[in-house]
C-alpha cells in the first residue's frame, strides 16, 4: 500500500532540497501545525547515511521516529526509512521526489510504503485517512514555502 500525496509547486525544484538540506527544529515545526520535535542524530543534511529523529501528531496519537536516508538523487528524489528493524518490516521507506512539469515548475510528490493485507488497511481506515490529511497539509506548506522564497507561511 503507498498513501500519496502530490501538489504543483510553481518554482526551481532546487526549491526541494533546499528545504530539506536546511531542515531544524524552528522549519519543522513550522511545517505542520501537528509537528511537535525535530532533531538531526547522526550527521545532518539529506546525505545517505545521516538520520533524524521526528515527533508528530496524527490522528490523535503522538508518532515518534527515528530515520535515516537510504537514497538521494539530486533534484528529484530523497528517501528515508526508520531505523528500526521491525518498524521497517512495516514502514519500509519514506519518499519525497520532483517530476519536472517545466522549466520553472514541478510536481512534488510524497510517497508513504506501508506493508499492510486489505484487512489491515481496513481496520486502519481512519489513521491512514489522518495521514492522508497531514500529507496534504505538509504538501501546501512546502508549495508556500517554494514559491515565497523560503517562508514556509503554515497555517493551512
Amino acid at each position: 500500500m503507498i498513501l500519496k500525496d502530490s501538489i504543483e509547486i510553481h518554482a526551481p525544484v532546487c526549491r526541494l532540497f533546499e528545504f530539506f538540506e536546511g531542515m531544524s527544529h524552528e522549519r519543522y515545526l513550522s511545517w505542520h501545525p501537528d509537528h511537535k520535535l525535530f532533531r538531526w542524530t547522526e550527521g545532518q543534511g539529506i546525505k545517505p547515511g545521516n538520520c533524524f529523529y521526528f515527533e508528530e501528531v496524527i490522528a490523535g496519537k503522538l508518532l515518534k521516529k527515528t530515520v535515516a536516508f537510504t537514497r538521494v538523487e539530486t533534484d528529484c528524489r530523497i528517501e528515508f526509512a526508520p531505523t528500526f528493524w521491525l518498524m521497517r518490516l512495516f514502514l519500509p521507506r519514506f519518499v519525497f521526489r520532483a517530476e519536472i512539469t517545466s522549466p520553472s515548475s514541478f510536481r512534488f510528490i510524497s510517497e508513504i510504503f506501508l506493508r499492510v493485507g486489505p484487512i489491515g488497511a481496513r481496520l486502519n481506515k481512519r489513521e491512514f485517512d489522518a495521514v492522508r490529511e497531514h500529507m496534504r497539509v505538509e504538501g501546501i506548506n512546502f508549495k508556500h514555502f517554494a514559491e515565497h522564497n523560503g517562508d514556509t507561511g503554515a497555517g493551512a
